[in-house]
């Protein structure tokens, strides 16, 4: 079995001319000179470009704040409130950090939204298929049919006023993977406006969350992976301010076996990859928590589903790639969005 892992790279067209003038955390910035910084948290790299009198604090705040959040939430490491949940399931309610809860909330929210195409209760079949870990699998059917029962996310309690949660059945796992690096966008986002900050983004492992304009006052201009293609290599452009902008794709990480690819996104009714015809859907929305759920829901229901949800939604937009090579976008995106594909590969279609 071959395993090949990749992550979705974000690429600005201005990031040369950046780079030639950014300044390490740390160090004290002129007021045009972007201090950027690098840290790998939440399973990911992490960028950070900020620019402000007050860049290098807020950076190196926005560090610790992820590392708090990773902590709480991840399921890889003991002691975090999701593991602490994931313990107690079929038996007790367990008391929850307000963030926590504010996040469980928000998944159980998209999990009834859109369905259950995406469920926040998928850990079990993310631990069985171990895509995230160096030893991924194919489980058996047999496994796969005796999981799929615990994959409910009405199974979920939550108390607000007491600050608790509960998971009804034994046995059940909650994943906050395809939501949590969205809140940590937003919780980036909280830090900078409290330093002052008017210009900034940051990318959580191809989440991004950018903050106002470019310092010169123009949009900032977000490049969408080729998903056929290199890392690097893109085939769109949004234009945007003040977003966030979140893909979900069977690029990003996937392993191979018995010379068939498995990608990650797992189809909460089947238990296996989703095979919805898509092969990425990008999210463009005020809120990077809302994005990046909203990234995986599409991806698991398909252009026409996916269309029809976002399209219902106000201040969310979409581009969505097919696996005929075909991109989509919501009427919202005309203007914003741009076609540059250097491969000459996919199809823009504009009028559906």
């Amino acid at each position: 079995m071959t395993k090949r892992i990749t992550a979705l790279f974000i690429l600005l067209p201005v990031l040369a001319a950046l780079l030639a003038g950014c300044t390490k955390a740390g160090s004290t910035p002129s007021a045009e000179d972007p201090v950027e910084a690098q840290d790998f948290m939440m399973g990911t790299v992490i960028t950070q470009r900020v620019y402000g009198k007050n860049a290098s604090e807020a950076v190196k705040e926005v560090a610790d704040k992820l590392r708090q959040i990773e902590t709480m939430m991840t399921v890889n490491a003991p002691g975090g409130d999701v593991n602490h949940l994931n313990s107690e399931a079929g038996k007790n309610s367990v008391k929850l950090s307000s963030e926590t809860l504010y996040v469980l909330e928000k998944a159980k929210k998209y999990s009834e939204l859109s369905g259950g195409a995406f469920d926040v209760t998928i850990g079990p079949l993310v631990k069985a298929w171990g895509v995230f870990t160096d030893n991924p699998r194919v489980p058996s059917e047999e496994e796969i049919r005796s999981l799929l029962p615990l994959v409910d996310y009405r199974a979920i309690s939550i108390d607000k006023g007491d600050s608790s949660a509960k998971l009804e059945k034994a046995g059940q796992m909650v994943d906050l993977g395809g939501i949590a690096k969205g809140y940590a966008g937003d919780e980036a986002i909280k830090i900078y406006k409290k330093y002052g900050i008017k210009s900034a983004y940051v990318n959580l492992g191809g989440n991004v969350v950018a903050m106002g304009s470019k310092p010169d006052g123009t949009p900032w201009r977000i490049g969408i992976q080729n998903p056929r293609a290199p890392s690097g290599v893109y085939m769109g452009i949004v234009t945007v301010s003040d977003k966030a902008v979140v893909t979900s794709g069977d690029y990003e990480r996937f392993f191979e076996q018995d010379n068939k690819r498995y990608h990650h996104i797992l189809d909460p009714k089947t238990g296996y990859p989703s095979a919805s015809g898509l092969i990425s859907s990008t999210i463009i929305a005020d809120a990077s928590v809302d994005a990046d759920a909203l990234s995986t829901a599409t991806f698991v229901l398909g252009l026409e589903k996916g269309m029809k949800l976002v399209e219902s939604l106000d201040g969310v937009e979409a581009v969505f790639i097919t696996e005929d090579k075909k991109v989509y976008t919501t009427s919202g995106l005309k203007g914003i969005f741009k076609l540059v594909d250097e491969s000459k590969e996919f199809t823009y279609v504009e009028e559906r």
